[in-house]
């Protein structure tokens, strides 16, 4: 396949400047239409959480328009009684305010005491000339105040009823003709692209619907929680706190912080003494602990699959968009994003930049950090890798690809001898640490002999060194070639030794043609012998290599060390008797022809073909 050429300059210029500008032209559509975005938005996301209720009365036998009814007037019934008790919480709350007067004396007199002296002083007297700078700012003239803030009430709250109303009638006929919205977004978006637009809609309205019930569930058990803790300390008014601490915790991070203020300063001032207010700020911490740490990892699990710090950036910029109705949407919208990152090419930077999958594949990481010469975290990596792999397959998966990369960026100039050199290094040291094995306590009985040879160079011979330790060294006796043995020594050797296998590593990429010399070399000189071939890191043209291989005598070509190994104790049991049979005194070096074409021999795996 010809590699796509790279674009233009000032082609990249143009597709920067044409994404620059429609990226601004909507956020400045977003902003100033937000009376039309926010309540559509809302909809959007009461429909997700909603949905769920409605199916469920479906299923039991009601039409879709009665399910819609009933889950409409249950919701407004809800909100009417949560609305209610808020606001007879917070009437109650500000006429009892003047029975702590006493307590809140007596807190600022102990800490007048714990200010007294001279740098107490010094600060009272900073503090005094900051308010009374700032109590000197004239008061501006013009019309009365109260006319100005009713003015302003009377605005807000004509503005809030009005996206309420919106966002009400939109979430009944959202809910009541959810199929076709679906339709009609898979066809206006899916032309051509029918099966990648159903999986990004039913993707993003899995995920959201998710999200949004299982933090439905979190945030009211917590709310729960904390109120009948907050009781039982004895804090006034505890329904209040719970509710906004369920409330506050859609707030992303910061929410739960601002709800513990409140119930703090009351219990400063409710009680006489600091063992209340101490109860209240532990309450709060071991609940968010257990919260974050437990719950939430538990029952979220990958459902919304946003990062952590594109979550605290998404929370700031809806919040500078909307305000705090923009903080509470903003987990919803930017999973709504990540999906989008995901389906559409054009927009794949949205998914690297917010999704919380990993930025970099684990091989290319580890690649990369041995290219910064940070051998410390390469080792911590394949540590990591390996602990939760597997030992055994980190080869595969990162040393071989490793070594595949150096080869590969050395060939086209892009790797230094000396960083070549570092990255094999690097990499013999790691083979060596997460080399296992224990010494067998048990008499060791009769080896079966591999020659392992390197097609080239050290990066051959350190998959070699891998293979030796993949294979039980109490039925393995196996000997690598240095990489100055010539060919021809290399038969002389093979000749006088008489292995049961010989193992050619080659890794890609490049060197086929010098394995397929060496395999035919061998083939003529040794027609008996077993010749298997490690392509280990192979991706690409697998076939064409097994072919060409095969042509020249190889008996197994292998892209992975645990295929090699694999089909190497496959053909453990017939090449230990034979080799028993030999040492027996019986003379017959061609009995080791007989593994060769045997029935069940492995063939190169379907996943060789990467």
């Amino acid at each position: 396949m010809a590699k796509a050429r790279a674009l233009p300059s000032w082609q990249r210029a143009v597709i920067v400047t044409a994404g620059t500008a429609v990226a601004a032209a909507v956020i400045t559509c977003l902003y100033f239409a937000q009376d039309i975005f926010i309540p559509v938005a809302l909809a959007a996301f009461l429909t997700f959480l909603l949905s769920p209720l409605v199916s469920a009365l479906q299923r039991r036998g009601l039409g879709r328009v009665p399910s819609v009814i009933i889950v409409a007037v249950l919701t407004a019934v809800a909100l009417a009684a949560f609305t209610w008790v808020v606001t007879r919480q917070v009437v109650d709350l500000a006429e009892s305010l003047p029975k702590y007067s006493e307590n809140i004396k007596g807190k600022v007199r102990s800490l007048r005491e714990m200010f007294e002296g001279s740098a107490g002083g010094a600060l009272r007297q900073m503090g005094g000339e900051i308010f009374g700078e700032l109590g000197m700012k004239p008061a501006a003239e013009g019309a009365p105040s109260w006319l100005s803030q009713s003015l302003s009430a009377l605005s807000s709250a004509s503005r809030l009823l009005t996206t309420f109303g919106l966002t009400a009638v939109l979430l009944l006929f959202m809910l009541l003709n959810r199929e076709d919205l679906r339709n009609r977004l898979i066809r206006l978006a899916g032309h051509g692209r029918l099966t990648l637009t159903t999986k990004a809609v039913d993707e993003a309205a899995h995920r959201i619907s998710r999200f949004l019930i299982m933090q439905a569930v979190i945030n009211c058990t917590y709310g729960v929680i904390v109120a009948a803790a907050l009781a039982l300390i004895g804090v006034d008014h505890w329904l209040l706190w719970g509710i906004l601490a369920a409330l506050l915790r859609y707030v992303p991070y910061v929410g739960v912080w601002i709800a513990i203020l409140p119930p703090i300063l009351l219990s400063l001032a409710q009680f006489p003494g600091w063992w209340q207010p101490s109860l209240v700020v532990g309450l709060y911490v071991v609940m968010e602990l257990v919260t974050v740490n437990v719950v939430e990892p538990k029952l979220y699990g990958r459902s919304i699959g946003v990062s952590e710090v594109a979550l605290l950036v998404a929370a700031a910029f809806w919040a500078w968009m909307w305000g705090p109705i923009g903080l509470v949407l903003s987990s919803p919208l930017t999973v709504v994003l990540v999906v989008l990152g995901k389906y559409v090419p054009h927009l794949e930077f949205l998914d690297v930049l917010l999704g919380d999958d990993p930025p970099l594949a684990p091989e290319v990481s580890f690649y990369q950090r041995l290219l910064a010469r940070d051998q410390d975290e390469a080792v911590d990596l394949a540590l990591a890798q390996a602990k939760a792999v597997g030992p055994e397959r980190v080869y595969d998966e990162l040393l071989v690809p490793a070594l595949v990369h150096a080869r590969r960026d050395h060939e086209h100039d892009e790797l230094t001898e000396a960083d070549e050199r570092f990255v094999q290094l690097a990499t013999r040291e790691i083979v060596e640490e997460l080399d296992e094995r224990e010494a067998a306590g048990a008499a060791e009985g009769p080896k079966v002999s591999v020659l392992a040879c390197p097609a080239r160079d050290e990066e051959d011979r350190l998959g070699l060194e891998m293979l030796q330790q993949l294979l039980d060294p109490t039925r393995w006796d196996v000997e690598i070639a240095g990489l100055e043995t010539l060919t021809s020594e290399l038969l002389v050797q093979a000749a006088e030794k008489k292995p049961a296998v010989i193992c050619i590593a080659a890794l890609p990429p490049g060197g086929l043609a010098h394995t397929r010399y060496l395999c035919k070399r061998l083939r003529q000189r040794l027609p008996e012998v077993k010749i298997v071939v490690g392509r280990w890191g192979l991706r690409g043209n697998v076939e064409q290599n097994v072919e060409q291989l095969r042509e020249v005598g190889a008996d197994q070509i292998d892209t992975t060390l645990l295929e090699t190994r694999d089909h190497l104790n496959a053909w453990l049991p017939v090449l230990a008797i034979l080799d028993a049979k030999e040492n027996g005194g019986d003379g017959k070096t061609g009995a080791r022809s007989a593994p060769r074409g045997a029935a069940g021999e492995p063939k190169v795996a379907a996943s060789a073909t990467g």
